[in-house]
């Protein structure tokens, strides 16, 4: 819990040590109005009644900031859903199945970036993210890297970049059961895996493109490798603009993780639809 916590505080340390670094920059460019700053809000919901009962909640947060010095990026997800679902519990060493109306995703995670830039394309990099999930391979995990970016194609209607960074990361697997058949009736045992960590290689691609003038299409892979688990996250979206600040957005995301425990699948999926705010 402690390492959580100053996981957060570092995370939202980040994005206001680089604002504050910027106000105190001899370089103003760019910074005119509100900072610089831009970013975008998502949300979706869905809720069935009847002969099935669900409820599904996603959101997104995305601050971005870019001048001839700083490249700085936070953002802030969430996944929440409940649905009629058999859940499985212990008792008295025996595994129970029951049918229950209950929460079936449970996901949140946040991460920032700071980049000075030494060049006009090459930039320093410095990234923190945390996740939590409680239906995933892992139930937390935490990257603190620093390394270098490049924006390799940068145009009014594209752009292209990367960055690579060595780094540290910590991860907690989630929980399994194991059961013991030499005793009769077998007894059955929650296991609660300790964390762990473990240097990492963090890679980051990011592309941004116009189709036209009023839809757009980004896609963003991530990957934290290290000796034990790698872990690897493709973002994928499309926008159509309903209004200057209104837009609807199509997204596709699949994470994986190589460490798994019994009971677990080392690859998740999800599609969104969400109504866009840009600010």
């Amino acid at each position: 819990m402690k390492r959580t916590t100053l996981a957060l505080a570092l995370l939202l340390a980040l994005p206001l040590a680089a604002a504050a670094q910027d106000a105190s920059s001899t370089d103003t460019a760019g910074d005119a109005g509100n900072g610089g700053w831009s970013g975008s809000g998502e949300f979706g919901y869905a809720a069935a009644r009847g002969n099935s009962r669900s409820e599904n909640l996603n959101a997104k947060l995305g601050l971005s900031k870019e001048t001839d010095v700083w490249k700085d990026n936070f953002f802030l997800t969430a996944l929440r859903a409940k649905g009629d679902t058999s859940v499985t519990t212990l008792q008295n060493g025996q595994v129970v199945s029951e049918d229950r109306y209950t929460t079936t995703a449970n996901r949140y995670d946040a991460g920032a970036s700071l980049g000075y830039k030494y060049s006009p394309r090459a930039y320093l990099v410095g990234a923190l993210r945390y996740a939590h999930d409680d239906f995933a391979a892992n139930r937390w995990q935490a990257a603190l890297s620093l390394g270098f970016g490049y924006i390799a194609l940068k145009n009014g209607r594209t752009e292209l970049s990367f960055e690579i960074a060595p780094g540290y990361k910590r991860y907690r697997p989630a929980d399994f059961f194991v059961t013991d058949a030499t005793v009769t009736p077998p007894v059955t045992t929650l296991v609660r895996p300790g964390s762990k960590g473990e240097p990492i290689v963090r890679g980051l691609a990011n592309w941004k493109y116009r189709l036209t003038a009023s839809t757009r299409f980004e896609d963003t892979v991530l990957v934290e490798a290290g000796t034990d688990n790698r872990y690897a996250q493709n973002d994928a979206g499309l926008a159509v603009s309903m209004t200057e600040k209104l837009a609807l957005k199509i997204g596709y995301q699949v994470r994986y993780n190589s460490d798994t425990t019994p009971g677990t699948k080392s690859t998740d999926q999800l599609w969104t639809t969400n109504l866009v705010y840009s600010f």
